[in-house]
């Protein structure tokens, strides 16, 4: 991976880790997750009123790629009622780059290298220690299967995405279908709290709105990277983020303890190191 498409991929991760720790500062994370996904739609409907239709052949994998993020929100929201988001989240973004860097092995021939391979079980291995680390070996079976369908959701789209923005030769017009086609999330949320008579705060839209706006430019980065990159190197270094939210947490947040969350931290950034060596 080249010093640049890293420095890009870092710094999306960055964004990521941020609109993380806004949704965690805030107690009503429906509606910031709501107002997120209708920043990625509002960010979508400018792309495309001046973007390229992506080439059809990119359509099959964007077709994919929603279909499965509707799945990763509802599977996020199933896993905020257990309550043990904290603890097994870390999970699903850990096994993320190892089933990206293997599918796009088998299924576009990309190949890491040994250092490179190396990496990606670093960044892996990194952020499983810390969801230990928040108790996940202790968690009920359900909120580990959870966990782990959130991570093959993740990886999927990621790949469908991957591909998907390659053969579009359109990468902004892929990006604006993809981000527009986030919100029948938003009125799928707004919906239900309607439903249910609940009450919507509004101090916190703007707030969520921002969020998103850094959401949709850390993927929209990531999506761009991924068109000069191998998919496993991108997917890991973006996972690096959650690292990044742990030290947000330890610095602002008062998170503790430290000393395993840095061992995490160092090992992941010695993945890292690696990938941006030996890809």
């Amino acid at each position: 991976m080249s010093f640049v498409a890293l420095g890009i991929v870092l710094f999306s991760a960055l964004l990521h880790a941020f609109w993380n720790a806004m949704l965690k500062a805030f107690t009503d994370r429906a509606i910031i997750l709501a107002a997120v996904s209708a920043a990625h739609a509002l960010v979508g409907v400018v792309l495309i009123s001046f973007a390229p239709i992506p080439d059809r052949a990119s359509w099959p994998a964007l077709f994919i790629s929603t279909v499965v993020h509707y799945g990763y929100y509802f599977l996020l929201f199933r896993t905020y009622k257990h309550g043990e988001l904290s603890q097994v989240y870390p999970i699903s973004r850990g096994l993320a780059p190892a089933l990206v860097a293997i599918s796009a092995y088998f299924i576009l021939n990309e190949s890491l290298g040994n250092v490179g391979w190396a990496g990606v079980v670093a960044v892996s291995l990194g952020i499983c220690l810390l969801a230990i680390q928040r108790g996940a070996a202790t968690a009920p079976p359900s909120t580990i299967g959870l966990a782990v369908l959130l991570g093959v959701c993740i990886a999927t789209y990621s790949i469908a995405d991957g591909i998907g923005v390659r053969y579009s030769q359109a990468p902004l017009g892929y990006m604006g279908w993809l981000f527009m086609f986030e919100a029948p999330v938003a009125l799928a949320i707004v919906c239900h709290r309607v439903r249910v008579g609940g009450r919507f705060d509004a101090r916190i839209i703007f707030p969520g709105l921002f969020a998103g706006l850094c959401s949709v430019t850390a993927y929209g980065l990531v999506l761009y990277v991924k068109t000069i990159a191998p998919l496993g190197a991108v997917s890991a270094v973006r996972e690096s983020s959650v690292i990044i939210a742990t030290i947000i947490g330890l610095v602002f947040f008062g998170e503790r303890p430290w000393r395993g969350r840095l061992i995490a931290s160092i090992v992941v950034v010695g993945g890292i190191i690696a990938l941006a060596f030996g890809t």
